[in-house]
């Protein structure tokens, strides 16, 4: 497994992500992946060459490991971190093509021209149901390796002996594990890391869905507040003319009557 690839994937999405989402690539990195890196596969290692069953009948040993590990743990989180990982691919992958396309639209008509996109990270429109799209596959992800983990190996413990009457046994025989307590503590430790994944992306999707609504909660009220004022204002400049027409103006004095005025003033 690629893990530089890993981390430059999980690097180049985190300035697209939230708090909760930082977080959560912090708990991937440090306590799955470094954790996974360093130390469960020196844990496990070679564990069939060091399953011992107190017998030499031929094949007996090769079926009874089978029949109590069927899948690695090793492989099993590996292909469970490729698989929860892999959805950050689609956030840098939209907003790569959103960057493409704002591009080409200024190529076409010029800088100065409207921009398609405020700001391309911004998780906006697609972005937004990208991501979280994205929050659920990780849920998902997460949610069904530790059902299969606990179906498949029925339980996270591991106990010292095992008993096993698979052919071609002859009999029930004694089997046991190497570093069963181990073993346990670091299965525990990744059930637990991936419990705490999946309860991080919840509040996540319940962030984001709570800021959306909040955010056209805002914008209605703001719209109506504006719808108000403007017809306020309408209402009063309306009345102000009312007004205005409805007050009597006082008549100029003609010019004859101006004239017969004079006259009686100058007989006197």
């Amino acid at each position: 497994m690629n893990w530089a690839f890993l981390q430059g994937l999980l690097s180049g999405v985190n300035k697209y992500s939230t708090a909760f989402g930082r977080v959560w690539l912090s708990i991937v990195f440090l306590f799955r992946v470094m954790v996974f890196v360093v130390a469960a596969e020196k844990v496990w290692g070679d564990e069939q060459k060091d399953f011992k069953c107190n017998t030499a009948q031929p094949g007996c040993h090769n079926v009874c490991y089978d029949h109590f590990f069927p899948v690695s743990h090793v492989r099993l989180w590996a292909l469970q971190l490729i698989f929860v990982t892999c959805p950050s691919l689609l956030v840098v992958m939209h907003v790569a093509y959103r960057e493409d396309r704002e591009k080409k639209h200024r190529a076409k008509y010029g800088d100065n021209c409207r921009k398609l996109y405020q700001n391309t990270g911004k998780k906006r429109g697609g972005l937004w149901w990208t991501y979280v799209l994205t929050l659920v596959f990780k849920i998902g992800v997460d949610a069904t390796f530790v059902y299969l983990l606990y179906h498949i190996y029925e339980g996270y413990d591991f106990p010292s002996l095992i008993k096993c009457q698979q052919a071609p046994c002859p009999n029930i025989v004694d089997c046991f594990i190497a570093r069963p307590t181990e073993k346990r503590i670091f299965t525990i430790f990744m059930v637990v890391t991936s419990l705490a994944c999946i309860v991080l992306s919840v509040f996540e999707i319940l962030y984001l869905v709570g800021k959306r609504f909040r955010e056209c909660f805002n914008g209605q009220h703001r719209s109506r507040r504006s719808l108000t004022d403007a017809m306020y204002s309408g209402n009063a400049l309306m009345e102000t003319n009312d007004l205005k027409s409805a007050t009597p103006k006082t008549p100029v004095p003609s010019y004859n009557m101006a004239v017969s005025n004079d006259n009686l003033l100058k007989g006197k």
